[in-house]
C-alpha cells in the first residue's frame, strides 16, 4: 500500500514504522511538513519517508498512492480533508477531526458533497481488543439495556507536562483539551450507548501545573519527569509557568437522547494513571481499564463474575494497548480488499461535538443543550439546508 502524507509529525511518524510492521509493502511516497517531527522515527525503522513537498497540490499532482494520510495541527485538518476530498482521494486524518462547531458543520458539508466512505478517521481505540470485548459482551445481552456509565482518562504527569509544553496548550490550535486528548474516549462511549448526547455539564480548570505547584529543587532529577516527553512543533519548556489555556482537570456529565446517563474524569496529574469505565445496564456490569489492562462482567442477579479478561500489548513500543497494530492492520485490509472499518467519519464528527459540548459548559457555567447542534449538523449532512437556501 502506498501513502503520502500531510504533517509528518512524531504520531505518523510511528503510524508509518507499524503500518510497515503490518505490511512488508507499505510505502510512503511523499510528504508536506516544514518540520517533520516524525523523521527520526522513520529513518530508525529504516523507511523512506519520500520525496518532499512544499504543498500538498504539489505532492498530489506529483505522485500516485492509495492513501493520503493527515497528521498536521488539528486547526489545519479541515483544509487537508477538503483538498483530499477534491482531489478523490481516499483521505486518512488522525483525531481529532475538526476543531470546532462551525467546522463541524462544514465538515458535514463538505462530506454531503463526496460522501463520508472515503474519510478514515484515527479514533484508535475502537480496534483495541478491551473494546471490542466490551462491544461482544454487550452484543451477547450480558448488560442488557445501558442504564449509566462512569468513565474516565487520566494521564501521568510526564504526558500532562507534555500538553503544558506541546503546541496542543493552545486551543486555537488544537481545541479543547476534552476534544484533543479524550475523543478517543467519548467515540466508545457514544458507541456503547447507540445515542446521541443531549444535554451537557461540565467543570473543570487548571490547578496541578500552576506556578505554586513548580518543583522547588533544580537538579535534574527534580525536573526530569516534566520533560520526558518531547514536544514538536511549537514547543517549550515550561511547564508550571506555561502560557497554555488548556485544563489540567475537567468532570462532564452528559445525558443521551435515550435516557443513558454518564459522567466522565479527565485528570493530567495522576501518577498512579488510568483509562477505565464501568458500564452498567438492567442485565449486568462490564468494568475495565485499558491502562491496567483488565475487563470484568457481572451478571446483576446472581453476582457472579461471567467474564474475566486481561491484556497486555504487543510489545514494548506499542502505543495504546495493541490498538495501532489493529488499526493499520484494518486500514490496509479497508483500502486492498474493502474490509469495513469499525468507526466513521460520522462517529469521530459526533465525539467531536460531545467534547465540544463539555468546553462550552464548562466554560459558561450553563446545560449544554445539542438539539439545535444536530438539527443543523444533520440538514448540512444530508444536503437539506442547501435545499432550503435555494428554494428561499
Amino acid at each position: 500500500m502506498k501513502v503520502a502524507i500531510i504533517g509528518l509529525g512524531f504520531r505518523l511518524g510511528y503510524l508509518g514504522a507499524v503500518f510497515r510492521e503490518m505490511d512488508p509493502d507499505f510505502e510512503i511516497v511523499g510528504y508536506v511538513d516544514p518540520n517533520p517531527a516524525g523523521l527520526e522515527t522513520l529513518q530508525k525503522d529504516n523507511i523512506s519517508p519520500g520525496t518532499s513537498y512544499e504543498t500538498p497540490e504539489a505532492m498530489i499532482a506529483a505522485e500516485t498512492f492509495d492513501l493520503l494520510m493527515i497528521g498536521s495541527p488539528n486547526f489545519m485538518h479541515l483544509d487537508h480533508i477538503r483538498i483530499g476530498l477534491e482531489a478523490g482521494l481516499t483521505v486518512f486524518t488522525e483525531k481529532p477531526i475538526v476543531t470546532s462547531i462551525e467546522e463541524s458543520y462544514k465538515l458535514a458539508a463538505l462530506l454531503n458533497t463526496y460522501g463520508h466512505d472515503r474519510l478514515l478517521v484515527g479514533l484508535v481505540l475502537r480496534y483495541s481488543p478491551l473494546y471490542r470485548d466490551l462491544r461482544t459482551a454487550q452484543a451477547e445481552g450480558r448488560l442488557g439495556d445501558i442504564v449509566s456509565i462512569e468513565a474516565s482518562e487520566h494521564i501521568a504527569p510526564y504526558h500532562g507536562a507534555f500538553f503544558m509544553r506541546d503546541w496542543r496548550r493552545y486551543a486555537r490550535y488544537a481545541g479543547p483539551f476534552m476534544l484533543e486528548k479524550c475523543c478517543h474516549d467519548l467515540d466508545l462511549y457514544n458507541g456503547v450507548v447507540g445515542a446521541r448526547p443531549r444535554y451537557v455539564a461540565s467543570f473543570g480548570g487548571r490547578k496541578s501545573f500552576t506556578p505554586a505547584n513548580a518543583p522547588q529543587g533544580t537538579g535534574a532529577n527534580d525536573i526530569e519527569v516534566y520533560h520526558r516527553k518531547p514536544s514538536g512543533w511549537m514547543g517549550a519548556d515550561k511547564v508550571f509557568d506555561s502560557d497554555a489555556d488548556i485544563i489540567d482537570y475537567q468532570t462532564a456529565t452528559i445525558e443521551y437522547e435515550n435516557g443513558v446517563a454518564m459522567t466522565f474524569h479527565t485528570n493530567l496529574n495522576v501518577p498512579d494513571e488510568f483509562r477505565r469505565f464501568c458500564v452498567i445496564g438492567a442485565k449486568g456490569m462490564a468494568e475495565g481499564d485499558f491502562v491496567r489492562g483488565f475487563f470484568n462482567v457481572h451478571d446483576a442477579r446472581t453476582s457472579e463474575k461471567t467474564v474475566s479478561k486481561t491484556y497486555t500489548a504487543p510489545s514494548e513500543r506499542s502505543a495504546h494497548y495493541g490498538a495501532d497494530e489493529q488499526m493499520a492492520e484494518d486500514v490496509i485490509a479497508h483500502i486492498t480488499r474493502g474490509v469495513p472499518l469499525p468507526v466513521s467519519a460520522l462517529d469521530a464528527i459526533e465525539a467531536g461535538i460531545l467534547a465540544l459540548a463539555m468546553d462550552e459548559a464548562r466554560n459558561e457555567h450553563k446545560v449544554v443543550d445539542l438539539s439545535p447542534v444536530w438539527a443543523r449538523y444533520d440538514a448540512l449532512l444530508h444536503g437539506e439546508a442547501q435545499v432550503a437556501a435555494s428554494a428561499g
